[in-house]
């Protein structure tokens, strides 16, 4: 399995922590977790120890494997009465496990809130065509740009600017950039009670 770009070090220490606490409750070993999240146990050992980050397609796996939410995973927010979350912060969460990934900015994704946001800011060569399950029913909403929904067994969608798609739990989905445009995208997911 190759290495996963990183977020920020404190955020990905914090998740790492959190990953190995959720293991160590549940007496699962290193190579259980590993093999049900679908990754290599060197790379768990690594974000165990806050050496990596791993993607927002790994998150979920990982989440799934331990039996929680993936928010569970990330850092608890500040209780506060609001939240601003400034152009350029955010966690970065690649989509997948590579290199050339295009890297989402989660504006909201914790275990505090039913309601996840993501923003992508996607260019046309960079990777997005991992299936994608989410968790709740999910919406993409297109800022900009033109991007091409696939729903695994059923249709496949072109939105453009403006253009919202929603879909149900567990559907299967992977997106595409159309055009030599970026597209703006944000994903939100609102979690099962």
């Amino acid at each position: 399995m190759a290495d996963e770009p990183s977020m920020e070090p404190e955020v990905a220490q914090l998740i790492g922590a959190r990953v190995r606490e959720l293991r160590e409750a549940r007496e699962l070993s290193m190579r259980a977790l590993a093999q049900a999240a679908g990754v290599s146990q060197p790379f768990l050992s690594q974000v165990e120890r806050g050496a990596s980050a791993p993607s927002m397609v790994t998150t979920y796996r990982l989440a799934d494997a331990l039996g929680v939410a993936p928010g569970d995973l990330l850092p608890a927010p500040r209780a506060e009465a609001a939240t601003l979350v400034r152009a350029g912060e955010g966690a970065r969460m690649p989509v997948a496990d590579r290199p050339d990934s295009a890297t989402g900015r989660a504006l909201l994704f914790s275990d505090a809130s039913a309601l996840q946001v993501v923003e992508y800011v996607v260019e046309p060569a960079e990777w997005l065509s991992e299936w994608f399950v989410s968790t709740g029913r999910s919406g993409v909403y297109v800022v900009s740009g033109r991007l091409e929904v696939e729903i695994d067994g059923g249709a496949t969608y072109t939105l453009g600017e403006r253009d919202f798609l929603t879909f149900g739990d567990g559907v299967r989905e992977r997106w595409r950039v159309l055009g030599a445009e970026p597209a703006y995208v944000l994903l939100s997911v609102a979690m099962p009670h």
